[in-house]
């Protein structure tokens, strides 16, 4: 019969705790944000969509190497001799031909390991995070501009038949 009555009391006491804390909530200030109006701005070290600005990449491969799900994909060739040297903004010499770089955003996992091996900092992670679709073929970014170099030897053209 005790435990009843302490089970009673025990209820009261607690209801009335969980109105103090409403009633206190009551009083203060929203903090609902308006999405599609007002966005909040993401601190500077967050991770989110990848981005390369491909013409200080100088394809060494780092990024693809360290990248845990492999969803960096990326194809180089030596530039030629007879081509005018390029460097990157840091001033390292770009000596392979960049054409194919992508990013499947699908199997990036954000851990920005990819941003930390690239030697000059071309690879990094933007603040956007609004990037939704209906079809997952366009989490699929191509960096690269650049078409792959025509081989010297031209392809033989089959015979024709009389």
């Amino acid at each position: 019969m005790l435990n009843y009555f302490r089970d009673i009391g025990l209820g009261i006491v607690t209801v009335l705790k969980s109105m103090g804390v409403a009633w206190r909530h009551l009083f203060t200030p929203s903090v609902t944000l308006q999405y599609p109006t007002q966005k909040w701005t993401m601190p500077e070290r967050s991770r989110s969509k990848l981005f390369n600005k491909i013409e200080d990449c100088i394809g060494c491969g780092q990024c693809a190497r360290v990248c845990p799900t492999n969803c960096i994909t990326i194809q180089t060739e030596k530039r030629g001799k007879e081509e005018p040297e390029i460097f990157a903004s840091d001033g390292t010499a770009i000596k392979l031909r960049t054409y194919v770089y992508d990013i499947d955003m699908t199997l990036c996992c954000y851990c920005a390991l990819c941003t930390f091996g690239c030697p000059t900092h071309c690879l990094f992670m933007t603040g956007e995070y609004e990037y939704a679709v209906y079809d997952k073929v366009c989490h699929i970014y191509p960096f690269a501009t650049e078409k792959q170099m025509i081989s010297k030897t031209p392809k033989q053209q089959p015979a024709e038949k009389a």
